[in-house]
C-alpha cells in the first residue's frame, strides 16, 4: 500500500480536504455510458480529487470517460465487462498488477463481473474493498445467486437505496452488518432552474421537433420494456380522449440495440393514434434542460426501480413528477397515504396502471401557478434534505476512510 503520510494524523482524524492526500482510489465498472452507476463513478472520482487523492477507473470506455478526466479522474482502459470465468481469473492478476504499479490503496467495484476479479485482487493483497449494489439483481437459480453474492463479500457493502438494501439483507443476511445506506446524490448546482438557460431549453425543444405551444410530459430511461414506455403510451391515449391538448410525449432514452421493442413501440403509438404526439428523440446529453422544458415527467417503471435517480433530479428542478409506486421511488417521492395531499411533491401510482397514471398526469398538468410554485418548492427543499451530491460524496469518502484506517492499523501491527 502506498505510504499516506509518514508523520500525518490517521485518516479519519485528518480534515476532509486533507485526510486523503497520497491515497490512490480504483473504481471498476464495465462501461462509463449513461447511467446511475456510472455518474456515481464520475462524482466519486470527482470528490477523490478534490480531496486531494488520486481516482482511478478502470473500464472499457464509454460517452462519459472524457468528462471523467476532465473533472481529474484517471481512465485506465480495462475489459471490466467479460463474465468468461478465465477473463474474470486474468482480470484478477491484471489488477494485482495494476495495483501495484499504480500504488493503489482501496478498491471499489461497482458491478458485478468486475467484483468477481477485484475481490479475488483485494483478498490476495489484503486490499480494502468496497462495493455499491446499483441495482437489485435477481437470481433465477442458485448459480447466478452465488454469481450475484460476490458483491456481499466486501469489507463494506454500500446500498443506494433502502429499498436496495432490504433485499440485500434477504439474501445475503450475513451481510447486514458491513451494509451501509448512501442514497444516489444529485448535483444541485447542475439540476437547478436557475442554471440553465432560455437557449438551452429552446435548443433542446426545436432538437426534439415540439411546437412553441406544445407542454412535454417526459418519460427519461432507455428504452427497455420494464421502464414503462407502453404504460406511458397506453396514457397518452387516455389523455387524448379526456381532451389534454397541445401536450406532446416524450421518449428520451438509447434504444440500445432494442430494435424489436422499438418496432413494437412504434405499433402501439400508431395503434393508439398517437403519431407526433408521441415522440422518441433518442439519448439526451442536456437533462437539466429537459426537466426543464418539460410540463411533468412520468416514471412508470414496471419493475422496481433500486433508487430512480430520474425521480429525483426532476425533482430538484420542481417539475411535477408521477411514479410507479415501488421500488425506491416510494422512497424519494412524498405522496399520499404517507403524507396529505397539499404537502406531497409528486404522486405515486400502482404499477403498470395506465388509468392511474394518466388520472395523476391530468392533474399534474392541471395544477394552478401557485400550486405548481408551492409543489415545485417542496420537492427542491426534499431533495436538498436527502438526496444532494456533498451527502453522498461525503458518506462515501467516510466508508474509504474508515477502512483506510483499519488498513494501516493491520500493516502497523
Amino acid at each position: 500500500m502506498s505510504d499516506i503520510s509518514s508523520k500525518a494524523r490517521p485518516i479519519g482524524r485528518r480534515p476532509k480536504e486533507e485526510r486523503f492526500a497520497g491515497v490512490t482510489v480504483l473504481q471498476i465498472i464495465p462501461a462509463l455510458d449513461a447511467g446511475g452507476a456510472e455518474r456515481t463513478t464520475i462524482d466519486i472520482a470527482d470528490a477523490l480529487t478534490r480531496a486531494g487523492a488520486r481516482a482511478l477507473v478502470a473500464t472499457e470506455g464509454g460517452r462519459l470517460v472524457g468528462e471523467l478526466q476532465a473533472r481529474g479522474g484517471l481512465w485506465i482502459p480495462f475489459n471490466a465487462s467479460t463474465k468468461n470465468p478465465l477473463r474474470i481469473w486474468g482480470n484478477a492478476r491484471r489488477l494485482e498488477r495494476l495495483v501495484r504499479e499504480e500504488k493503489v490503496d482501496l478498491i471499489h467495484a461497482r458491478s458485478r463481473a468486475p467484483a468477481w476479479s477485484a475481490r479475488l485482487a483485494t483478498k490476495k493483497l489484503n486490499l480494502p474493498f468496497v462495493t455499491t449494489y446499483h441495482g437489485a439483481y435477481s437470481a433465477s437459480s442458485e448459480l447466478k445467486k452465488r454469481y450475484n453474492g460476490v458483491m456481499a463479500q466486501a469489507d463494506v457493502v454500500i446500498a443506494n437505496s433502502n429499498f436496495t438494501a432490504a433485499t440485500i439483507k434477504e439474501n445475503w443476511p450475513e451481510a447486514a452488518e458491513r451494509l451501509r445506506v448512501i442514497h444516489r446524490g444529485t448535483d444541485l448546482t447542475a439540476f437547478t432552474p436557475s442554471a440553465v438557460s432560455f437557449e438551452r431549453v429552446e435548443t433542446l425543444r426545436r432538437t426534439w421537433n415540439v411546437a412553441p405551444h406544445q407542454r412535454i410530459v417526459l418519460l427519461p430511461g432507455r428504452l427497455t420494456g420494464w421502464k414503462g414506455q407502453r404504460v406511458l403510451i397506453d396514457a397518452a391515449a387516455i389523455l387524448k380522449q379526456k381532451g389534454i391538448e397541445d401536450t406532446v410525449f416524450v421518449l428520451a432514452g438509447d434504444a440500445q440495440g432494442r430494435d424489436g421493442y422499438v418496432a413494437e413501440l412504434e405499433a402501439r403509438i400508431a395503434e393508439r393514434g398517437l403519431k407526433g404526439l408521441v415522440l422518441r428523440v433518442g439519448h439526451c446529453s442536456d437533462m437539466p434542460a429537459a426537466y426543464l422544458s418539460a410540463a411533468a415527467v412520468a416514471i412508470p417503471s414496471t419493475s422496481p426501480e433500486a433508487f430512480g435517480r430520474t425521480a429525483v433530479e426532476a425533482q430538484a428542478m420542481g417539475c411535477p413528477v408521477v411514479v410507479a409506486d415501488h421500488g425506491a421511488t416510494s422512497e424519494t417521492v412524498l405522496a399520499p397515504p404517507e403524507i396529505v395531499g397539499n404537502l406531497r411533491t409528486g404522486w405515486r401510482t400502482p404499477v403498470g396502471d395506465a388509468e392511474a397514471l394518466a388520472e395523476a398526469l391530468h392533474e399534474a398538468l392541471t395544477l394552478g401557478a401557485s400550486a405548481r410554485d408551492g409543489l415545485a418548492a417542496r420537492a427542491r427543499a426534499h431533495v436538498e434534505a436527502h438526496f444532494s451530491l456533498d451527502v453522498m460524496c461525503n458518506a462515501t469518502l467516510d466508508v474509504y476512510a474508515e477502512l483506510l484506517v483499519k488498513s494501516r492499523k493491520l500493516k502497523d501491527e
